[in-house]
């Protein structure tokens, strides 16, 4: 469940935005008559980027239609309605406890056997593959992950001005570490910054182990200890990473490589040279997933246009050092990826 406080900004994100990105979609939907999008407090992205809700908890579905506002049909209260109705540019919010039934009843009573894109199909629950079958027998569904990825990928003005306002929030709450609470000052600065949710992770002492957690209490901190900020400020989410080093140790030249590697993206030349890297992005459904790294078996490198995280873990003067770089807008070929300050 979400924590902190989900309001939209007309300044920020005003329906010109969801208007243009709906004119996209739908751009690409050709011989579909409408498109479901299913979300919840995990995979939240999609429904947040098309329409802009974003829910604490629960569950809903995204109808959209080849004409008009989408409708958002959700299985909570009608004592979130007004709320709903604020932050989400919809024609109408429906409240049903089977999201899934209401959805399809919406499609099949305008035409009973139509094309249906559900998009993000491999992770839809079940249940809701279930309810769909049965309110709409006739509806031909088929799998349009790969037609939204296509249009979501390249950001827009508007994702690339809050992905800079995350990543501020989140350098900013990383500076306010000191030797002791470190998880509380992040969490806490990070907030009173904006931040709609914050996780924090800490590798307490790098001698020992690199792996970055999330931990109950204040862990004791060795020598150097690195700490990971992952920030969401109006559905656009950032990962950034700062090693501290107690005795002054500088590791100027392995952040001057990391910062070049992230450059060369798409390409993982030169972040294949660290002993371990992670680059996640918006594809579908994830706020934050992961494209390629030491441990992607499929890599889906980001395309041009792309808001991307990256990570790296590197030794300097025989020290372990964890590395997050700003977010990254991916470059297209031969051009470097722009880093965000």
């Amino acid at each position: 469940m979400r924590r902190g406080l989900i309001a939209r900004s007309m300044t920020e994100l005003p329906d010109a935005v969801f208007d243009a990105r709906l004119e996209r979609l739908r751009a690409a939907m050709r011989e579909l008559d409408a498109l479901l999008v299913y979300t919840n407090n995990t995979r939240p992205a999609a429904v947040s980027w098309l329409a802009g809700f974003i829910p604490y908890w629960s569950e809903a579905m995204l109808v959209v239609p080849r004409n008009g506002l989408p409708v958002l049909v959700v299985a909570l209260t009608f004592r979130v309605k007004p709320w709903i109705e604020r932050t989400s540019r919809v024609a109408e919010v429906i409240h049903a406890p089977r999201v899934g039934i209401e959805a399809a009843r919406l499609i099949a009573g305008r035409k009973a056997d139509a094309a249906v894109g559900v998009v993000d199909f491999d992770h839809l629950p079940l249940g809701i593959a279930d309810d769909l079958g049965e309110a709409g027998p006739r509806l031909a569904v088929s799998d349009a992950s790969e037609l939204f990825t296509m249009v979501r990928a390249p950001a827009d003005p508007a994702e690339i001005m809050l992905t800079a306002r995350a990543s501020s929030i989140a350098a900013t709450a990383l500076s306010r570490i000191g030797q002791r609470d470190v998880a509380a000052a992040v969490d806490e600065d990070a907030r009173r910054n904006g931040a709609e949710e914050v996780y924090v992770a800490i590798a307490p002492d790098l001698a020992r182990d690199q792996r970055l957690l999330r931990v109950e209490g204040e862990p004791a901190l060795g020598r150097r200890f690195s700490v990971r900020a992952s920030v969401a400020y109006k559905g656009s989410w950032v990962r950034r990473v700062v090693t501290i080093d107690r005795d002054g140790a500088e590791s100027d030249d392995a952040e001057a490589a990391f910062a070049d590697a992230v450059a060369r993206l798409p390409s993982d030349c030169a972040l294949s040279q660290f002993s371990s890297f992670l680059v996640e992005g918006r594809r579908i459904a994830q706020p934050l997933e992961a494209l390629m790294g030491s441990g992607i078996l499929a890599p889906r490198p980001p395309v041009a246009g792309a808001v991307v995280s990256v990570q790296a873990r590197t030794k300097a003067d025989g020290r372990p050092v964890l590395l997050g770089a700003p977010p990254a807008l991916v470059g297209a070929s031969g051009e470097a990826a722009s880093i965000f300050q």
